[in-house]
This record gives C-alpha cells, sequence and structure tokens, in this order.
C-alpha cells in the first residue's frame, strides 16, 4: 500500500501483508476513545521524556483527555459523530508510530519529527508543533473524511462540531507553551524562538485543515484525482514540519550543538528499526559548536521562522493551504 493509498483510503486490495497487518493493529488496538487513551499512555511509557514524539504524544494524550470530557457533557451537537473521529483521527497517528517502531518509513508529514526526535539543539515545544503540524494539517483532514463516508453525510455535517474543538484545543495549546517555552536560566534564548513560534497557530491549521477537507470531498468521486492531492498534501506538510524542527541549539546549554547554517534544515534520517533513538539524526549544525552566544542562537530563530514561512509559500499551491 503507497502513501497516497493509506492516506485516502483506497489501494485495499494491493496492500502488502505488512501494511494490512499494521493497520488492523492500529484498529483493533483502538476503537473508542479510552482505547485510544490507553494507547497514547502506553506509547508514552515507552519513551523517555525528552523524547520528542514523547513531548507530542502528551500533548496528544492531553488534547484526546479534554475531547473525551466533553464528549458527555453537552458540549457538542452530535458526540457520536465527534467520538468516532477522534478515534479515526487517532488511529493515523498510531499507525506511524507503529511504522516507525517496525522500521518502516511513517508518512512524510511524520517523517522529520521521527528522524529528529533525540536531536539536541531542537526545543521541546518544536517537536510539540512539529506533531501538531502534521496530525492536523494531514491527518485531520483524512479523519473527516473518513467520519463522513461511513456516517454516510457531507462535511457541512460534523463542521459546527469541527470548529467547537478549536476552543479546547487552544486551552491546551496556551497551556503547553506556557509549560515548554524556556525557564529564566534560558532567558536569552526566548526570543529565537518565539520568532519561530509566531509563525505558526492551531487556528491557522485547523482553517487549512477544513479547506483540505472540502477539496478532498469534492474529489471524492475521483480517486486518483484524491490520491494526488494527498499525496500534495503530505508532501507539503512534511516540508513546513522539517522547517519548524529546524535545530536552535537550545536544549543542551553550552554543550548543544550550534544553529544550522542559514537557509538548511537537517538531514532526515529514519531510527533503526525497534524503537532506539540511537539512530537519529544529530547533525544539520555545521559550523557551529560548543559556545554558541545568543546573537547566533537569535540568527537561528530568524532563519527558522523564515524557512517555515518558504514552506508555507510552498503549501500555497494547494487548495489546503
Amino acid at each position: 500500500m503507497t502513501a497516497a493509498d493509506a492516506a485516502t483510503g483506497t489501494g485495499t486490495a494491493t496492500a502488502t501483508a505488512t501494511g494490512t497487518a499494521t493497520e488492523e493493529s492500529a484498529r483493533a488496538e483502538a476503537d473508542t476513545v479510552e482505547e485510544v487513551l490507553g494507547r497514547l499512555r502506553a506509547i508514552g511509557a515507552g519513551l523517555p521524556e525528552a523524547d520528542g514524539v514523547a513531548v507530542f504524544n502528551r500533548l496528544y494524550l492531553d488534547v484526546t483527555a479534554a475531547v473525551r470530557d466533553r464528549l458527555a457533557g453537552g458540549y457538542f451537537a452530535d458526540p457520536a459523530a465527534m467520538a468516532e473521529l477522534d478515534v479515526l483521527f487517532a488511529r493515523r497517528y498510531l499507525r506511524a508510530v507503529a511504522a516507525d517502531a517496525a522500521g518502516q518509513e511513517p508518512p512524510a508529514c511524520w517523517r522529520a519529527l521521527f528522524a529528529l526526535r533525540a536531536h539536541p539543539g531542537v526545543h521541546p515545544l518544536q517537536f510539540a508543533l512539529a506533531g501538531m503540524n502534521a496530525h492536523i494539517q494531514h491527518d485531520l483532514p483524512l479523519a473527516v473524511v473518513d467520519t463522513c463516508r461511513r456516517r454516510g453525510c457531507g462535511p457541512a455535517a460534523v463542521e459546527e462540531d469541527y470548529h467547537r474543538i478549536n476552543g479546547v484545543l487552544a486551552e491546551v495549546e496556551t497551556a503547553v507553551r506556557e509549560r515548554l517555552m524556556p525557564g529564566p536560566d534560558l532567558l536569552e534564548h526566548a526570543e529565537p524562538l518565539t520568532h519561530l513560534l509566531g509563525t505558526w497557530s492551531v487556528e491557522t491549521a485547523r482553517e487549512g485543515a477544513w479547506s483540505a477537507v472540502e477539496a478532498l470531498w469534492e474529489l471524492r468521486h475521483l480517486p486518483g484525482a484524491a490520491r494526488a492531492f494527498a499525496t500534495a498534501l503530505d508532501g507539503s506538510v512534511g516540508l513546513l514540519g522539517r522547517a519548524l524542527l529546524l535545530p536552535l541549539g537550545l536544549r543542551g546549554g553550552r554543550d548543544a550543538p550550534g544553529p544550522a547554517p542559514a537557509g538548511r534544515l537537517p538531514e532526515a534520517r529514519n531510527r533503526p528499526a525497534g524503537g532506539s533513538s540511537a539512530g537519529a539524526d544529530g547533525g544539520g549544525a555545521d559550523g557551529g559548536g560548543p559556545g554558541n552566544d545568543a546573537a547566533g542562537t537569535e540568527a537561528a530563530g530568524v532563519c527558522a521562522a523564515a524557512a517555515v514561512d518558504q514552506a508555507q509559500l510552498e503549501c500555497s499551491g494547494l487548495p489546503s493551504a
């Protein structure tokens, strides 16, 4: 099964045995929101706290718990549809985790996060944003379309509740940013990170995701065009993810590698199969070394923000952007 087939839900007949097993495993382990929460807890328990995937996983666990708490409280107009969407949405992340653990490549939108999860120059907040970028801008529109197909309705039927989730995400995002921003001992690094964070927001990402929902829904009777759109979306979101993960040299103080040179993104390489982070690329920081000063780090922050802006321009050719 190709990445495009998996993304659009097509190509089942030609799926390989391995691809089918991975997908079925994700389904078997997460059929309800409570099961999703259980899977997220299990993933987190098996990862070091500083691991980049673990950082995003904790954020996603918080978001999923917040959505779960609102399913029974009259918050959503159609809680059953939102519960189904929540599960289908989560399965795409769970499949990416399963693929990486099996030594396979996850979708392009997730590759940078998995490849750079142990890079000492990437700040935890960057990992959180890169995970949200992949999951919201790529996985979410595909999950919404899957939900509509299963329920026999159009996107308009879930649009009101889709936008209600924005309030939940805004609360969680604010708390995460406050928790992960550099402390008093790293105040000199706050400005370059702020440069980068100012280029990405949950609200804008979800607006783009909804545009992708509408485009995919219009293409639902044209499977070839839908696959092409999903492939382009996957690649453009992956490009933006790599820009968000441009190393700023904030995690390890004076022992951390220096920032990457202007205009250069780190090479993305997968870890070895089995979940070890030892194979994560520690490069991408040529020309820097221990003792880089705040001015150099600030320049990296501006460079990273520019890279994100450029990636967003690349995405602008898609209806989702």
